[in-house]
């Protein structure tokens, strides 16, 4: 008999919120969930945060470049495919769902279905791709993602798999928790920089927003009255360090939805903030190459998205943004269209797991 009915896996703190209101949804009725996790930036401390159980397949570290994330990536592979082995071996899960290439490896040898989850384009993160779609039950997708020769596996759906946690079903700002850090008339924007030693990174040298440029755009914003603050995975020079935003990991979407402006080189955070309907530029090198991150910039206008070679167009649009003063009225109109054309993705989810372990235990 199985001692846990689903397994859902996270690599990343935007991909533990996706799960977590379904994962809560089924221990709410009693089944037994469990989340299985390789720790990146603030995920294992979100998970404490919110009192969760969980275990962890792999050993945190920093890899920089594309060969050291190939060669520890491999290592790292095996690892984590042997720890997940012994703990299904252990447990006998009727479904693990998530985005690690782990399941569908682990899920394959013990007979075990395995929903993958993956909003980014086969061509744009190869490296999973390759990994995980072979061994994988189903492919949860966004409709607009490529999956390449694996559309068979596909199970496509209007959306975005940031609506899982952002969605108004789900997600209420809350003013009281932004005075929390800030005084009632400060004005503030939000820039989010971040590591990028990601597999989708070892495709070819990504890069982002500078801090000699983040210096520059500092002083653009504070000429409009505003303060900065900087969320960050990678250590900020010494004169930056005064600007590091110092909060609850679990607070940072209420205090993303009172920003006036959210500036970042990491497409989940400005997918999060398309979805609150916040001001958002994205700058890095990826620009141009993401469906999600097209839709959302060319189809709905919630976001705008600079590639690196253009600095200057970045400090353009920052004093576009600041100095028009009907911006977000103008983007809660968009946002609202994006959201009535869009499914709610945790109720997928729940539905499309429910529905296929009835199905299984009826052919038994």
């Amino acid at each position: 008999m199985p001692k846990i009915d689903y397994i859902f896996s996270a690599g990343h703190p935007a991909q533990y919120y996706m799960l977590k209101n379904s994962y809560n949804y089924f221990k709410s009725i009693g089944k037994q969930v469990r989340f299985v996790i390789r720790d990146k930036d603030i995920l294992e401390k979100l998970l404490i945060e919110d009192n969760q159980q969980y275990y962890k397949i792999n050993t945190k570290g920093n890899r920089k470049g594309k060969w050291s994330v190939l060669l520890f990536g491999f290592f790292d592979i095996i690892l984590q495919d042997i720890r997940l082995f012994k703990f299904c071996l252990f447990n006998r899960p009727k479904l693990m769902v998530g985005t690690d290439y782990s399941i569908a490896h682990v899920g394959f040898v013990l007979g075990i279905p395995s929903f993958v989850l993956n909003e980014d384009d086969f061509s744009v993160n190869k490296y999973f791709c390759k990994l995980a779609y072979p061994f994988a039950t189903k492919i949860i997708s966004p409709k607009v993602c490529d999956v390449g020769k694996y559309g068979y596996k596909k199970i496509g759906y209007d959306g975005y798999q940031k609506l899982a946690y952002l969605h108004p079903n789900y997600f209420t700002p809350d003013i009281s928790v932004r005075n929390k850090y800030f005084s009632e008339n400060e004005k503030y924007v939000l820039i989010r920089v971040v590591n990028f030693n990601a597999g989708h990174d070892i495709e070819s040298v990504n890069s982002g927003i500078s801090q000699e440029l983040i210096k520059d755009v500092i002083a653009i914003i504070n000429s409009y009255g505003y303060t900065v603050y900087i969320s960050r995975e990678k250590e900020l020079s010494d004169d930056l360090k005064k600007y590091a935003l110092k909060i609850k990991a679990t607070d940072i979407h209420h205090i993303m939805h009172y920003s006036g402006l959210f500036i970042a080189d990491s497409q989940s955070m400005i997918v999060e903030a398309s979805i609150l309907g916040v001001p958002s530029i994205r700058f890095n090198s990826f620009v141009g190459k993401i469906s999600v991150m097209n839709e959302l910039e060319n189809t709905y206008g919630l976001t705008n998205g600079i590639h690196i070679k253009e600095p200057e167009l970045l400090k353009e649009k920052v004093k576009e943004i600041l100095s028009d003063v009907n911006y977000r009225k103008q983007l809660q109109v968009k946002r609202d269209k994006m959201l009535n054309e869009k499914v709610d993705v945790t109720a997928l989810l729940i539905k499309l797991m429910s529905d296929y372990t009835q199905d299984k235990s009826k052919n038994n």
